[in-house]
């Protein structure tokens, strides 16, 4: 077996010999403005609409080459993969289009709406474990076991210059891109974007971006070598990786120019605004690059293309991070305050709040705090508000009427 710093390096000419492979399967997906980041950064910000692709993401592109790649003899073995979701789509479909068997392991725990679609493109799929690094080493000993082909969501030459046709449509699109901003997990998708775009255009800036909770790249760049973490936590399963592949390592490590982490709050937030700004439906990891130039605008020299790697969210996780996107924006506002306790007081409250326009979510009243006195009760409220400001505004006309306003988290 070629170790991946003995193997040929890949060029752009693998990646234009990709796309060939890809005519007539993946989409050229949509490029689209973003005036409102464009305005934050101070030149044009570019959405690369990659969350309308095929699938939903990214995905089928390095699948799709991977698998077209595979011997007759390969073939008729059939494929197998592991996957919480995006992946799991992209080689249920690939192989299906090229008329090969797949088995697709996914956690016991993945969204009902991802193991639907990945069975809808043809897969057999087979839930196991509880975590995706169980489902992985399932997915393996099926291999072993039965000889169909592993196919890597990320460590492979083939996926990796599959996703970097993304890159070569981004210099189509953009020909006057400065930088390229991309979400990173196990990194197939930036190595193969870096491929593509720094042979043709090394003036590019390509700028990485992880989850705070699952950013194995950092120390792994700064030891030089692949590092495994001992926990990710996010949610952006799209990029929860605990270890970068060794064949994107050394790609991004040599034509990479920066990898940055982002908060949970700003993924939220970037996700809010995809959704409220740009009426895109976007998942959390792919809503990272949108994250990253919400908390840096000034870091990023325009032209800027932000890449949307996928649109796969599941209904109950994009209804929690709406809210945590509403939170984190100043959307909400929660406070406590004490009234007398007599009929009308908390018609008063509220008649002060419809004043500024403030939608009341819930109210809660507390009478058997022992820090009450007999005559009092304590109410905390839940808003929603217009914004940061609107927050402080509802605060100062409350205290102007004379309650006492004790702001929760």
């Amino acid at each position: 077996m070629v170790s991946p710093s003995d193997a040929p390096a890949l060029s752009v000419e693998d990646v234009r010999a990709a796309q060939k492979t890809l005519s007539g399967v993946a989409r050229t997906t949509a490029m689209e403005g973003s005036r409102h980041l464009t305005s934050l950064v101070g030149s044009p910000v570019h959405f690369k609409c990659e969350n309308l692709q095929r699938t939903g993401s990214f995905k089928l592109r390095g699948a799709y080459v991977r698998i077209a790649g595979l011997t007759h003899e390969e073939r008729s073995r059939g494929v197998v993969a592991a996957s919480a979701g995006n992946h799991a789509q992209g080689v249920a479909l690939a192989a299906s289009l090229l008329g090969v068997a797949s088995t697709v392991f996914m956690p016991e725990g993945a969204p009902l709406p991802k193991v639907a679609a990945t069975r809808d493109y043809g897969a057999e799929v087979r839930l196991h474990g509880q975590v995706v690094d169980e489902t992985l080493h399932a997915a393996r000993e099926y291999a072993q076991q039965t000889g169909a082909v592993f196919i890597h969501p990320f460590d492979h030459r083939d996926v990796v210059a599959g996703q970097g046709t993304l890159g070569l449509e981004i210099l189509e699109q953009c020909p006057e891109v400065r930088t390229i901003v991309v979400g990173v997990g196990g990194g197939g998708l930036l190595a193969g974007i870096a491929v593509a775009v720094k042979e043709l255009r090394p003036d590019v800036r390509l700028v990485g971006v992880q989850a705070e909770g699952a950013a194995a790249y950092p120390p792994s760049l700064s030891a030089g070598a692949p590092v495994t973490l001992e926990s990710v936590s996010t949610m952006a399963d799209g990029i929860k990786v605990g270890r970068p592949g060794d064949v994107p390592f050394k790609i991004i490590g040599d034509l990479v120019d920066e990898v940055r982490t982002v908060s949970e709050d700003a993924l939220s937030s970037g996700l809010l605004l995809c959704l409220e700004r740009a009426k895109l439906v976007v998942e959390p990891a792919g809503a990272s690059p949108v994250a990253a130039l919400l908390s840096q605008p000034d870091a990023f020299e325009g032209p800027v293309v932000a890449v949307l790697s996928g649109g796969n969210v599941d209904p109950l996780l994009m209804q929690r991070t709406l809210r945590h996107g509403m939170a984190a924006a100043g959307r909400y506002l929660s406070l406590r305050l004490r009234l007398t306790d007599r009929p009308g007081a908390l018609a008063a409250l509220l008649q002060e709040l419809s004043v500024v326009d403030a939608n009341v979510l819930d109210v809660s009243h507390v009478r058997t705090d022992p820090r009450l006195g007999l005559d009092e009760v304590e109410v905390e409220l839940h808003l929603e508000t217009q914004g940061p400001e609107h927050c402080t505004g509802v605060a100062d006309t409350l205290r102007a009427a004379g309650y006492t306003v004790v702001p929760t988290r």
